[in-house]
């Protein structure tokens, strides 16, 4: 299963490298696109969701780095006081 890493901007202006076990992330986020700060929480936790599920059909158990990343996004969302600013999905790599 091909990992993807999606780069995002914080409306804090710092970027983090965040991990997805499946390229399904790519269905949810475009590169370039900016998303309200809990939209990208919310889109986040449906491909992240996704993403575990498709490793579950394939190994038989879902994905721990997934579920990591997901409470790291919603962690560092937490922090700011604006829920309505703007992230940004600088792109992917494989």
């Amino acid at each position: 299963m091909p990992e993807v890493v999606f780069r995002v901007r914080w409306p804090d202006d710092s970027v983090n490298r965040c991990y997805s076990p499946s390229t399904v992330i790519e269905e949810y986020f475009r590169v370039d696109g900016s998303y309200r700060l809990t939209e990208f929480v919310a889109l986040s936790r449906k491909a992240l969701t996704e993403a575990s599920e498709r490793v579950r059909e394939i190994h038989g158990f879902g994905c721990a780095q997934a579920e990591a990343q997901l409470a790291g996004i919603e962690r560092k969302a937490a922090g700011f006081a604006d829920q309505q600013a703007e992230v940004v999905v600088e792109g992917f790599e494989r």
